[in-house]
């Protein structure tokens, strides 16, 4: 791709994002679903636009390519988002400041993807038996999604926090939007630099990302090997997170099939890799398969309701 392609893409982004949070939402104030719907809008429309762009100028081929890619990454960040409602609901981190945490986490997000892409990138392209290992390691990770069932989130056994602890002070209370302050400690002793617990939220929430984009970047890499359609179809729907987010926090519950319909998917995604230098599935019937398998599990979660758990006895 031409390294101008790579230039213009970033400063819209960087655009984009200021425009979000220096005019739209330069107050910090509570996302209703209504306008999360709005914004999630805007986004989608967004990325379709660009996918429209990306068949004028690389194909139509290249345009089904990122409009996978889009979905499969969108797709699998709804576990992301579970987790982000249970960190966000264990801090007790108030709806006006989460839109904020979001925000600077995406935005870190989008560098280590960048470079997480770019290193697999490379590895594809100096040692092309990687991509077996990216399938494997998906049908590991789908078979672990669907029968590993579901794991307690523990914030405070989260290695990130004992390392902030130990390398940086901490205060107890929040104070509004700031990730530092300047406070003392103890009374009468010297005031220093001290983190948040909003920050320690955005460091959780920065690793959080990490650990699923494991998943989620070599399952682009079996949809399109072109770094700049997996790098742009992982950044839209990153963009798109936030208010993704806000839209599915009162109603993650009803969607109780949709792990399976994931596992479903990454399953595809990873025997596609396996086998495609025996038997190559077209990037058309592919974007068929996972979007027929995500509307399938969500209509399917709608129909039939959640088994209920007896209770046990003493």
């Amino acid at each position: 791709m031409p390294t101008s392609w790579w230039i213009a893409f970033n400063a819209l982004v960087l655009f984009l994002l200021a425009l979000d949070l220096g005019v739209f939402n330069r107050k910090a104030h509570a996302v209703s679903v209504r306008e999360a719907l709005g914004w999630s809008a805007v986004w989608i429309s967004l990325a379709i636009g660009f996918g429209l762009w990306i068949g004028q100028a690389m194909g139509r081929q290249a345009m089904f390519e990122f409009y996978a890619g889009y979905l499969v990454e969108q797709a699998l960040s709804v576990d992301n988002l579970f987790v982000f409602i249970l960190i966000f609901g264990y801090f007790r981190v108030p709806p006006e400041l989460q839109h904020r945490v979001l925000f600077w986490g995406i935005l870190g997000a989008l560098g280590m993807r960048g470079a997480m892409i770019g290193a697999g990138a490379l590895l594809l392209a100096q040692f092309h038996w990687i991509i077996y290992l990216f399938g494997a390691f998906l049908l590991y990770t789908a078979f672990k999604m669907a029968f590993g069932g579901d794991s307690e989130i523990e914030p405070e056994q989260n290695p990130v926090i004992r390392v902030v602890r130990r390398f940086l002070p901490l205060t107890t209370k929040l104070h509004g939007e700031r990730f530092f302050v300047r406070e003392s400690l103890s009374p009468g002793g010297a005031v220093r630099l001290v983190a948040t617990p909003l920050f320690v939220v955005l460091a959780l929430v920065e690793t959080t990302d990490v650990v699923f984009a494991l998943d989620s970047i070599p399952a682009i890499f079996g949809v399109t090997r072109n770094p700049f359609l997996v790098y742009t179809s992982n950044v839209f729907a990153i963009l798109g997170l936030r208010s993704l987010y806000f839209v599915l926090a009162g109603v993650m519950g009803k969607f109780h099939l949709l792990k399976y319909g994931l596992a479903v998917v990454l399953a595809f995604v990873g025997l596609k890799m396996l086998i495609s230098e025996v038997r190559p599935i077209a990037i058309g019937p592919s974007l068929g398969i996972v979007a027929g398998v995500l509307v399938g599990s969500v209509l399917l979660s709608l129909v039939i309701p959640p088994r209920v758990k007896a209770p046990t006895g003493d």
